[in-house]
């Protein structure tokens, strides 16, 4: 089973639960339409890595999220994720209606930096996403649709969360393909303070 680091110790979350659609001008800039509900998929352990890979002949999207761990049923960690996408053939399976997992789920598909304890104000927490030193992504929670408590108590109603599960949060706009050798920089601050921060090349 695949890890992530929390505390310095290897930990092994049994699903990832991600959010599409929680932020207004990244569904803008999809020509997506603002859902109804939340908009709730999963990828599975196995997709999960240390380092961001290229696909040849696949156009793979880029998508910086706030990543939260989770324990006893709560939010205990944060971290920087990238929810890898292939761009083109999800779009055409959101035209016939359906489902993600081949667009998602892959293997290699949601990259982690290390997650830390968090007990601040969720409120507060933003990322940033560098790519080649260029500001690619930008956005906070004071900007999602539906705000991390909302997320959680949505997720609980009809998912059993396990201790060290992970959820993505949804990605703010200015997503895009990734190139080998694109150097990312994944930072996630608590107000102005930085928290915690990860270095990535495509490889």
């Amino acid at each position: 089973m695949k890890t992530v680091k929390f505390k310095n110790e290897n930990v092994c979350p049994s699903k990832i639960v991600c959010i599409g659609k929680n932020y207004t001008e990244h569904i803008k800039e999809l020509n997506d339409e603002i859902p109804e509900q939340q908009v709730i998929f999963i990828k599975p352990n196995s997709s999960i890595s240390n380092d961001i890979y290229s696909i040849k002949n696949d156009v793979i999207h880029y998508e910086g999220e706030i990543s939260f761990l989770i324990k006893s049923g709560e939010i205990n960690g944060v971290g920087f994720g990238l929810d890898l996408t292939k761009r083109e053939v999800q779009s055409k399976l959101k035209a016939k209606g359906l489902p993600w997992e081949r667009s998602k789920a892959f293997d290699k598909a949601a990259v982690f930096s290390e997650f830390i304890p968090f007990s601040g104000n969720i409120n507060d927490l933003r990322l940033e996403l560098y790519i080649n030193g260029r500001l690619a992504q930008s956005g906070g929670c004071n900007l999602m649709i539906n705000k991390p408590a909302q997320i959680l108590n949505e997720i609980k109603s009809f998912i059993s969360l396990e201790d060290n599960d992970i959820i993505m949060s949804g990605t703010p706009k200015g997503v895009g393909p990734i190139e080998s050798g694109d150097r990312f920089h994944g930072k996630i601050f608590e107000g102005e303070k930085l928290i915690v921060e990860s270095l990535w090349t495509v490889k």
